[in-house]
C-alpha cells in the first residue's frame, strides 16, 4: 500500500465533496493531467482508500426524521455471543452505525426511524437479540452538523 501524497489527499478531498466529478474536472481541481489522475483514483480504489461512491439521501424527505443513539450493555463478552449479536444488529435496517465501545457502555448504535412508534418497534426487535443487561436511548433533538467528509488536512503525507 502506498502512502498518501498531496495529490492523493486532494483527490480524496474533492471526491468527498462530489463523488460524481468526471476525471477531467477532478484532474483540473487537483492540478494533474487526466491519465495520471485516473490512475491515482483507480489505485486509491484498489487499495481501499475509496470504499464506495454513494448518494447521500435526505432522511427527512424520505420519512426518517428521528435519530436515536442507543447504548447497549451486556454481561456476555465471548466471541461466539458477539458474532451472533453483531449479525442480528447488522440485520436491523434502522441501524446506520454500530460500535463496540470502551467504558460503561458495551455497544453504541446510531438508529434512524420514522417516529417514536417506529423506534419502539425497533427496540422490541433489538431486545429479542438476547442477554442484554441494559438498553438506554438518547433521541437527537437537532442535527447541528452532519458530514461524511474526513478532515484530510490533518493527514500527514509524504
Amino acid at each position: 500500500m502506498h502512502s498518501l501524497d498531496k495529490y492523493d489527499c486532494a483527490i480524496l478531498a474533492a471526491l468527498q465533496i462530489d463523488g460524481t466529478l468526471s476525471v477531467a474536472a477532478l484532474s483540473e481541481k487537483v492540478g494533474l493531467s487526466s491519465t495520471p489522475c485516473w490512475k491515482r483514483v483507480k489505485r486509491l480504489e484498489e487499495e481501499g482508500y475509496i470504499e464506495s461512491r454513494v448518494a447521500i439521501v435526505n432522511r427527512r424527505k424520505v420519512g426518517l426524521p428521528v435519530t436515536v443513539y442507543v447504548s447497549v450493555r451486556t454481561g456476555q463478552h465471548d466471541a461466539k455471543w458477539l458474532d451472533r449479536f453483531a449479525a442480528a444488529v447488522m440485520a436491523l435496517p434502522e441501524v446506520q452505525e454500530f460500535h463496540r465501545m470502551s467504558g460503561d457502555v458495551d455497544y453504541l448504535l446510531k438508529v434512524v426511524t420514522t417516529d417514536i412508534e417506529g423506534y419502539d418497534a425497533f427496540y422490541k426487535r433489538l431486545i429479542k437479540v438476547g442477554q442484554l443487561t441494559g438498553v438506554s436511548s438518547a433521541f437527537s433533538m437537532e442535527q447541528i452538523k452532519f458530514t461524511t467528509a474526513l478532515p484530510l488536512d490533518l493527514v500527514p503525507y509524504a
